[in-house]
């Protein structure tokens, strides 16, 4: 088909770079639920007022649609939040990447001293003391209630937190006529500019690090810098890290606003005028941003058969 827009559309995908979400996984139902009851539990905090969930909203694209989530103490934190829906597809976790594991970032966000607050060892005995864990741990856990386990079980709710069916994904399935043509166009936009060389995969991002900031200073531009703006240097403590983060998942891109580590720009728009300018140097069309939003927004998925 020809419209004036470019090159002719693709009749149907055939070796796409992107690849459709797996279905949820069928995991330990005992430590599914406990996971589940874990990640809604406000116990985990010093201070019994902060549980995953507080942050990671599942109704709300699995963030909280601020620039900054608020800690234990009511005071924001210094870096925004990320979905937690398709996290388990991420090689690395946080916009660091410090960790490599769910069971590691559960671990850390307990004990960090602006979000929990808390530690392990009063965790346990907080749960232990409730008879409602003490039994669901028992039959989940040869062991019990420890502090691997609690974070196994958050881990392995967290990994149900898929979004598969997305109308991309149905796209990339075969089903070619659910995308309008805009939205096609918007896709082949997407990949003749260049922004699939970063967000690519699975998880349509999610797989690399990349300095923010290649064709420009980001953060200059910005001003009031903060200590995230390090990025994984805060890792590595390595010149060459200074500014490089995780790559960020576009699956869901529509409804987690706020958008990058400093909760800076309040919409698709915005991220991606930043996006053009700053990684790729390019001013590209109003028609052009306008069809790659459009493709963007088939990439919100379905969480418990419902679209998000």
């Amino acid at each position: 088909m020809w419209l004036g827009l470019g090159a002719p559309l693709m009749a149907a995908p055939l070796d796409e770079a992107l690849k459709p979400l797996p279905p949820v996984p069928s995991l330990d139902p005992a430590k599914v639920e406990l996971g589940r009851q874990l990640f809604n539990e406000p116990r985990l905090s010093v201070n019994n007022t902060l549980s995953c969930a507080s942050c990671h909203r599942l109704e709300t694209g699995g963030a909280d649609n601020k620039a900054f989530s608020l800690g234990f103490d009511g005071k924001p934190l210094g870096i925004n939040t990320p979905t937690v829906f398709n996290a388990s597809l991420n090689f690395k976790q946080f916009w660091n990447g410090r960790v490599d594991t769910l069971e590691a970032q559960a671990e850390h966000v307990v004990i960090n001293p602006t979000e929990m607050g808390s530690d392990w060892k009063t965790v346990v005995q907080n749960l232990a003391a409730m008879p409602l864990y003490a039994s669901a741990f028992s039959k989940a856990y040869p062991d019990g209630i420890t502090a691997s386990n609690v974070q196994d079980a958050l881990a392995t709710y967290e990994r149900t937190l898929l979004t598969p069916n997305s109308r991309f994904d149905q796209y990339l399935q075969g089903n070619t006529e659910i995308l309008t043509i805009q939205e096609k166009y918007g896709y082949q936009r997407f990949k003749d500019y260049g922004c699939i060389a970063c967000h690519q995969g699975v998880n349509i991002g999610g797989n690399m690090f990349q300095k923010f900031g290649v064709m420009g200073d980001y953060f200059k531009a910005r001003g009031n810098p903060l200590e995230s703006d390090l990025g994984r240097y805060l890792v590595t403590q390595d010149e060459e890290d200074r500014h490089v983060f995780k790559v960020p998942s576009l699956r869901n891109v529509a409804v987690t606003a706020p958008y990058f580590h400093d909760g800076s720009a309040k919409t698709l728009e915005d991220a991606v005028d930043v996006m053009f300018k700053y990684q790729l140097g390019r001013n590209p069309s109003q028609d052009d941003k306008d069809l790659i939003i459009q493709f963007l927004k088939t990439l919100t998925g379905q969480w418990e058969g419902k679209p998000l």
